[in-house]
């Protein structure tokens, strides 16, 4: 039986992990359709990225969240009973807002439309995920996924994530997520699928 190489095994987050996982996200996210509608400048994207996971890292998801990485990606998980606080204190709101700078006001309107397309039903949900695109291809967003999905299946919830990014969509229906709806962001576009997951048992394939 072949064994997960450590530097594939996810690892709990704490705010000190913060610089890694800003750094690995911000390059995970560089090419993503809705963060280059959010940070529209090529030149200072990847730094901009950085300070913005950062923020919602630190002010957000590892306080209610379940925040995992390993030493090429990284992934924040809302379990149903921590969504309504996992959300943008004020100290959140006013450095996402400089953040963004004249984006902040489109940033607000694509939250606001994807929320009201957010399942009721109580679930899992995956508020990020991303690789290192120099480590992609190596098992690092797969063990991220299957440790968190794991958490879903042993509660018996189902999972539900968001992404822009159609070349994603196969990866996440690998693991058992179909599209449950397809969401035009404002301003033409992106595209934001919405991708459900139903819990699984013990002995199901992953």
């Amino acid at each position: 039986m072949s064994r997960m190489p450590t530097t594939h095994i996810p690892k709990t987050a704490t705010a000190d992990d913060a610089p890694l996982i800003s750094r690995t996200l911000a390059r995970a996210f560089d090419d993503d359709p809705m963060m280059r509608r959010f940070f529209p400048d090529d030149a200072s994207r990847v730094e901009r990225l950085g300070r913005y996971f950062t923020t919602i890292f630190t002010r957000q998801y590892v306080r209610h969240g379940v925040c995992e990485y390993t030493e090429a990606a990284a992934a924040f998980w809302v379990p149903p009973q921590a969504q309504d606080k996992a959300v943008p204190d004020a100290e959140a709101v006013r450095q996402l807002q400089e953040v963004l700078g004249d984006r902040a006001p489109y940033f607000r309107d694509t939250i606001e439309t994807a929320a009201r397309h957010t399942p009721r039903e109580p679930h899992w949900y995956l508020a990020v995920i991303g690789a290192d695109p120099a480590a992609q291809g190596q098992g690092h967003g797969a063990a991220l996924l299957r440790s968190g999905l794991a958490e879903a299946d042993a509660a018996g919830l189902p999972a539900y994530l968001e992404s822009s990014k159609p070349s994603n969509l196969p990866f996440y229906e690998h693991f058992g997520f179909t599209v449950r709806e397809e969401l035009w962001l404002p301003g033409d576009g992106p595209v934001l699928w919405g991708m459900w997951r139903e819990p699984r048992g013990p002995h199901a394939d992953a």
